[in-house]
């Protein structure tokens, strides 16, 4: 018997039975995480495979299922320059690092099961504050992690 495959312009590889995709809130177990940054993350994650797959979403039961957690939000220095007057390193850039834990069951088909995690970050000059980055890096950070879900999920190359 043959499998048959549908192929979308994303380049997504879904099974002609698979209709649904349900994904659960991503809470956030990272204190230093932006309060909005779990709905943020969760919604983007939601609009990936409604606006490039011809899946439903459904709250609960999907043919398609991820849930998960974001698990750690952390700001460092990347870049030493140089020292201060002091003698302390004294950086050039800065890294928002984000990663998440991901579990996602394909009901249809339980080998392309997986958990695990995906990290991505954004880099931003010292001379700015995180607050007035983190917008704009987290747009950039999402944008990463909802596409290396996407991809590992259902572009099966």
């Amino acid at each position: 018997m043959a499998c048959k495959v549908n192929y979308s312009f994303t380049g997504a590889s879904i099974a002609p039975d698979v209709k649904t995709v349900s994904i659960q809130y991503f809470s956030s177990y990272a204190p230093l995480a932006k309060p909005t940054y779990s709905q943020n993350f969760t919604e983007a994650l939601r609009d990936i495979f409604v606006s490039q797959t011809n899946l439903s979403f459904v709250s609960k039961g999907g043919d398609l299922q991820i849930e998960g957690a974001i698990t750690s939000y952390n700001a460092a220095p990347i870049a030493i320059q140089g020292t201060d007057a002091n003698g302390l390193n004294r950086a050039a850039q800065n890294r928002l690092s984000v990663t998440v834990k991901v579990k996602f069951v394909n009901n249809k088909d339980e080998k392309q099961n997986f958990e695990t995690t995906f990290t991505r970050f954004a880099d931003f000059p010292t001379t700015s504050a995180l607050a007035a980055e983190e917008d704009r890096l987290l747009k950039e950070i999402n944008t990463q992690l909802v596409q290396d879900i996407f991809n590992k999920a259902v572009i099966n190359w």
